[in-house]
This record gives C-alpha cells, sequence and structure tokens, in this order.
C-alpha cells in the first residue's frame, strides 16, 4: 500500500508545502540539524511535511528513492521482503533521524525495501537537490548524514554476509541430504544382505568342513579363497561382456550339478574368476562337495563385496563431511595456504547432486600454477558455491559447465594473478541486466527461488577480503565468470596452521 494507493477507509497521507523556517524549533531537536541554524539552510527554502497514518507505505521494493526524509514524530521501519513472502525487519528511524541518504550517495536510486511508517507520523522530505545543497552547505549536517550512512553500509554488511552464508549452507545442508542418503542407504541395504549372506556362509563352512580334505583339495581352496580376499576392485568389462562371461559361467556351473549355477555366477565373474580357475574344484571334489564348495565361494565372495560396498559407502560419507568442514570453517581460523583446485572440488562434491539430478557434466581444466593462495576460513568457498550453482540453475538439462585455472603475471616484480572461470551454457544474460548483477537484491530469477545477494556477496568477497576482481562476459548460450586473485606470498610450510581434526 503506497502513498497514493490507500485502502477504502484508511486515513488519507497529507502533503503540505511549507517554508522550512515553519519547523525551525523541530529541526534543532533533530540529529542532522542539532547544530545547524536555520540561516546557513539558504539552498532549502520550501520543503514538504508529510502527515502519515500507521501501516501507510512510504516505498516499495524496486521504488525510485530520490529523497531525504527526516522524522520529526513517530517511527518508520524498514522491512526486507522474504522469499516465502514474508518481512523481516532491517531498520528504523524515529523520532530526530533522517534516512534516504544512502540511495543519494551510493548512486542506487532504487529502494530494496518496504519502507513503512509504524506508527502516526509526521515527516519531511527534501528533494534531491535540497539534499546536496544542503551536504555542501552545512558541515554539521554533512558530518552526521555520512556517520549514518558509514553505520548503516556496515550494518548492511555484516548482515547480508551472515545471510548470504545463511543461504548458501542452507543450500549446502539440502545438498548434504541428498549426498548423504545414497551412500547411508547403500551401506545399511548392504548390512542387512550381509547379516542374511553370513548366516548361509556359516551353515555352507559347517556342512563342507564335515568332510575331511586332502592336502590338494585344501591348496585348491586356499588359492581360490586367496583370490576372493585380494582386493574391493572388481573385474572392468563392458556391459556385453559380462552378460556374455556370466551366462556362459552360469552355464558351465549348471552343467557340472552346481546348486544356484545362476545366482552363483555373477557374484564370481564380478570378482573376476574364470572357468580355468575353478576347475582344480571340479577335479579334486565329488559332485556333491562341488557343489557345496562352489556355493561355500559364492557367498564368501558376496560376502567380500559387501563389505567392499559399506566401507565405500563410509568412505563417502567422509568425503562429504571434510568437504563440508572445508566450506565451513571457522572465519577465526589462524590463516592458511589455500589450494584453489582443492577448495573447488570440495565444492563440486557438495553441489554433485544438483549437477547429477540436472545431468550435468563439469569439464575441468586446471592449469594454474601456483594454485594456492594465503587467506583464512570459508569465504573463497561461498563464492565457489554461488558461481557454480547459478550456472547450474542456468544449465539446461543434459548441459555442461566448464571450470578453469591458470595465473596471469603482471611484470617481473609483480607476483600476478590467479584466475578461475565459471562457464555455463544457457541463456545468458540480457545486456540491460548486466551492469547490475552484483547489486544487492537484485536477482532475475524467480520469486521465492533467489535473494539478490549472492553475486553482490561474490564481488564484495572477491574485491574486498581478497583484493581481487571479478569480470562477466556473456551472451546467448555462453555466460563466463572470471575471477581474479592476487598471488600474495604464500606462508612458509613450517609457519602454516595445523591441520584441523
Amino acid at each position: 500500500m503506497g502513498l497514493g494507493e490507500m485502502s477504502e477507509g484508511a486515513r488519507p497521507v497529507e502533503v503540505e508545502s511549507i517554508p522550512l523556517g515553519e519547523v525551525a524549533e523541530a529541526l534543532l531537536k533533530t540529529r542532522p540539524f542539532a547544530e545547524t541554524p536555520i540561516a546557513a539552510l539558504a539552498g532549502v527554502g520550501v520543503v514538504e511535511r508529510l502527515r502519515v497514518p500507521a501501516g501507510a507505505e512510504l516505498a516499495s521494493p524496486g521504488d525510485a528513492l530520490r529523497s531525504y526524509w527526516l522524522v520529526l514524530d513517530g517511527e518508520v521501519r524498514a522491512e526486507r521482503p522474504e522469499p516465502d513472502g514474508s518481512r523481516t525487519l532491517a531498520g528504523i528511524a524515529v523520532a530526530g533521524e533522517g534516512f534516504g541518504e544512502a540511495p543519494l550517495l551510493t548512486g542506487k536510486l532504487y529502494s530494496p525495501f518496504f519502507l513503512v511508517t509504524a506508527v502516526d507520523s509526521v515527516l519531511l522530505r527534501f528533494t534531491d537537490e535540497q539534499f546536496w545543497a544542503m551536504l555542501a552547505c552545512c558541515p554539521s549536517v554533512r558530518a552526521v548524514v555520512l556517520a549514518n550512512m558509514a553505520q548503516r553500509l556496515q550494518t548492511y554488511q555484516v548482515e547480508a554476509l551472515h545471510r548470504e552464508k545463511l543461504v548458501s549452507l542452507g543450500t549446502l545442508a539440502a545438498g548434504l541430504m541428498h549426498e548423504l542418503h545414497n551412500p547411508g542407504s547403500a551401506a545399511k541395504r548392504a548390512a542387512s544382505q550381509l547379516r542374511e549372506n553370513l548366516m548361509r556362509l556359516q551353515e555352507l563352512s559347517l556342512r563342507h568342513s564335515s568332510q575331511t580334505k586332502t592336502t590338494e583339495q585344501l591348496a585348491c581352496m586356499k588359492g581360490l579363497l586367496e583370490h576372493s580376499m585380494s582386493s574391493c576392485r572388481f573385474a572392468s568389462m563392458s556391459s556385453v561382456e559380462q552378460a556374455d562371461a556370466e551366462e556362459s559361467m552360469g552355464e558351465w556351473l549348471s552343467s557340472s550339478g552346481v546348486a544356484n549355477a545362476y545366482a552363483i555366477a555373477p557374484v564370481l565373474v564380478g570378482m573376476g574368476f574364470d572357468r580355468h580357475e575353478l576347475d582344480c574344484a571340479k577335479e579334486l571334489f565329488d559332485a556333491e562337495n562341488f557343489s557345496d564348495a562352489l556355493n561355500w565361494l559364492g557367498s564368501l565372495v558376496q560376502s567380500v563385496s559387501l563389505v567392499c560396498a559399506i566401507e565405500e559407502s563410509i568412505a563417502r560419507i567422509s568425503d562429504l563431511v571434510m568437504a563440508v568442514k572445508k566450506f565451513a570453517y571457522d572465519e577465526k581460523a589462524p590463516a592458511k595456504n589455500l589450494d584453489i583446485h582443492d577448495s573447488l572440488q570440495s565444492t563440486l562434491t557438495i553441489l554433485g547432486h544438483k549437477l547429477r539430478m540436472k545431468q550435468i557434466s563439469v569439464q575441468k581444466k586446471f592449469e594454474a600454477s601456483p594454485a594456492t593462495i594465503h587467506t583464512r576460513g570459508s569465504a573463497i568457498s561461498q563464492v565457489w558455491t554461488n558461481l557454480i550453482d547459478n550456472a547450474v540453475d542456468a544449465s539446461t538439462q543434459g548441459g555442461q559447465i566448464e571450470i578453469a585455472s591458470w595465473t596471469e603475471s603482471e611484470g617481473a616484480t609483480e607476483p600476478g594473478w590467479l584466475a578461475v572461470s565459471i562457464t555455463d551454457h544457457g541463456g545468458g544474460i540480457a545486456a540491460d541486466v548486466l551492469p547490475r548483477i552484483f547489486e544487492p537484491f537484485f536477482t532475475t530469477k524467480p520469486q521465492g527461488s533467489g535473494t539478490g545477494l549472492g553475486l553482490e556477496i561474490v564481488h564484495r568477497i572477491v574485491t574486498q577480503k581478497f583484493g581481487g576482481k571479478i569480470d562477466v562476459q556473456s551472451e546467448p548460450g555462453n555466460t563466463r565468470f572470471i575471477v581474479r586473485l592476487p598471488l600474495n606470498s604464500a606462508v612458509p610450510a613450517e609457519k602454516q596452521a595445523p591441520a584441523s581434526n
């Protein structure tokens, strides 16, 4: 509900133009004008005084802000719109305080917030020309306005960085749940099957061991046992080759009188056994004992493969936890050398579920050398997360993303730059939008799909935290973000912070 769009039954906003001298006494009670006589404000003759009822909206997100406001009485709140339609309080201006200087001083003449009166309020509205005239003629006004500006920007930066990190961690948490679900479920299934398999293996072992074995039979079984326990790396075959090998093994076992022949065959083939390796058992055992021996071997091999599956799943979970730990590493941690390639790979691991959901392939071309920067905490991982996540969102199903790194020299005495590019082949960024992509709260994503903070935070981390540069090149089918970080001297190995446990 804006000033010109009061709902039926609501009290109207009263706007009147008055000489500045009419509110001289009230001005002296405000912070900006407490030490400024009216005579000094020669460039401001007439101002607008607004009597605004509680609940009226002075501005909505995206509205132009070309005025400086002073609260004579009442309270005005800045409320940030959230993706779910709710609003979060971002700031308050009470009687005696001014607001609106930030858009005028930064040149970003639009509102990222709803500006709403909390109670019946009386406001003065100065035009942008009057605002600049006051700054030019009145040092005391200028000092208060600039101090307010600095405080608001600092508060905004701290809050925006915190909010964006929460958004990033929320994205990572959702991804982590996807990532942990698969290996966790696989380990659970394998453990359940392993329990059943061990019971069968025990039965076969007791039955098979009741028969006295010759030295040759024991040697044959020992060789088969050593093969089955040798490795988790199964035979690598194409689908057609594997199907043919399993069919051939199944037919041979069946013709040899082995029970469960076609159930055992895939297990033996998968572990790399062939018919010739099993000939010793066929030659040394009678038909019944040969069947028991092969079923025992099949159960053992299957148990080993299940243990391998559990081991692989747990290793995957461990890798994911370490990747998240690297991302969320405490900003208060000691400074250290960070390998950019390792940081990029950790981010890809965490975002792996999104890549797989859209069947997006990642082409990596890591050529930077050296590839280390001196830093602390996880800020650079936040850069990669935002840029890669945006690239995934922009890409079509089955698309491709390219990530490349290289170094750029800058003269014989300069350390140069470590450059990283992230490229997608989506629809591109419109030419009229491109200049605004690093502005706070600006987003082209649908309502609820983007905060408008990601690229602004990326830009601030790269330029302010690392002293780097970020550029973007875009056309339909090709968008490329290039991050350049200064190659500062690395920490000597003996002085690096110890690894966190």
